[in-house]
Order: C-alpha cells, then sequence, then structure tokens
C-alpha cells in the first residue's frame, strides 16, 4: 500500500483537488475548454503564471493529459480526472440547495439545473 494512502482518503483527494484552480479548470474542461485562451476568457482572474502552474499540477497528478499539435496545445480529461464527475456534480447540487436557492428556492429551477448538470457531467441514476 502506498504510504500517502495510510491517511484518510477524503483528505487525500482534497489535497489533490486543493490548488485553487484546480476544481474551475476541471469544469471547464467538462464544459469543452481545452486550451489556455478558453481557461483565460472563462476565468479572467486567473494569471497566466497561476494558469499555467495548475495546469502543469494537474498533469503531474494525471488529472489532464496536455496535447501538443503544430497548431494548438490543448488539455484533456484523463480517465482518472472524469471521474470527478459525481464530485463535481454533488458540489453543484450542495450549491443549488444550500448556498444559490435554500429553502426558498424554486423547486423546479433547481431541478433544472439539477439535470443541466447530471447531462454535462455524464451522472446518470
Amino acid at each position: 500500500m502506498r504510504k500517502d494512502l495510510v491517511t484518510c482518503p477524503i483528505e487525500n483527494t482534497v489535497k489533490l483537488l486543493n490548488r485553487k484552480w484546480t476544481i474551475v479548470l476541471i469544469r471547464d474542461m467538462f464544459l469543452g475548454k481545452k486550451r489556455f485562451l478558453e481557461f483565460k476568457q472563462n476565468n479572467p482572474n486567473l494569471s497566466n503564471t497561476v494558469l499555467s502552474d495548475t495546469l502543469k499540477s494537474m498533469e503531474k497528478n494525471e488529472l489532464i493529459e496536455k496535447r501538443v499539435s503544430e497548431q494548438s496545445t490543448e488539455y484533456y480529461l484523463t480517465k482518472r480526472g472524469l471521474r470527478l464527475n459525481r464530485i463535481l456534480y454533488e458540489l453543484a447540487a450542495f450549491g443549488l440547495d444550500e448556498l444559490e436557492c435554500g429553502e426558498d428556492g424554486d423547486l423546479e429551477i433547481i431541478n433544472m439545473f439539477k439535470d443541466y448538470y447530471a447531462n454535462l457531467l455524464g451522472i446518470s441514476d
């Protein structure tokens, strides 16, 4: 067994995703973003240096794969990165239920957004 897995698996997962922009970039990739400029356009407060460092960290942690061609450099979620779909869905659902809409939220709108995220993230229950 790997030494870093001896602790709590939740703690290890949080450490993996703890870098400030990691979850946001994974979300962007599920939304179809693949290129550096697309990430920048979607997240204007993200500096080039931080974006570059975060992408390198995500690649090192095998969450994404970098593909370089003569025309462009693109980033894709790996199998490991794609497995985060349920975590992202639960974050979205929690946000809709507890933060965005709360008890006064329109259930129809909340369910519409949950269906959108379930479809986007490939969640089927």
